[in-house]
């Protein structure tokens, strides 16, 4: 996770120009291919293990976010206490969270997260307002070649109905 967050920085440096931060890495295998993306929310989750439990059906650790379900925050605080989450001081989780390995809480895209190359900007829009994703992994043959996020569609789309 420590060399993920450093990577994650380098990159913002390099690209500081840009008007968004990159706010998610992609993470690679051994063999150099893509396997998954590791965001700033996946980050804040690994530093609390017990997250791991909630969720568990899904495999993906609370990536289907209980308030969009209508849950107040009386009950997202009732499962605080019931999974008995944060009870370790922040830097204690921070300390140990450093040195996790990144595929045991990366985010793993469903189908319905990846964008051919060649495909029209509509049908990219099209999965991300039904999805409600931050970003679609560019693919090529399957191979995963790419990101894109859902800021520089906002941005493209913007500039589009600015300048008719």
């Amino acid at each position: 996770l420590k060399e993920a967050i450093q990577t994650l920085e380098e990159v913002q440096q390099k690209f500081k120009a840009k008007e968004y931060k990159h706010r998610a890495i992609l993470v690679e295998d051994g063999r150099g291919a893509i396997i998954g993306k590791l965001s700033q929310l996946d980050v804040l989750r690994a530093l609390e293990p017990k997250y791991h439990q909630i969720g568990q059906d899904t495999g993906q650790c609370g990536h289907f976010g209980l308030s969009r379900f209508g849950f107040s925050p009386k009950f997202m605080k009732t499962i605080s206490k019931q999974y008995n989450l944060w009870n370790q001081p922040l830097k204690a989780l921070s300390t140990k969270a450093s040195e996790i390995k990144v595929k045991t809480f990366m985010y793993t895209p469903t189908e319905g997260e990846f964008v051919e190359h060649n495909a029209k900007l509509d049908e990219a829009i099209h999965q991300f307002v039904l999805g409600h994703h931050q970003s679609l992994l560019v693919t090529d043959n399957q191979a995963i070649v790419g990101i894109l996020r859902l800021t520089d569609v906002f941005m493209e789309i913007s500039n589009m109905i600015k300048t008719p």
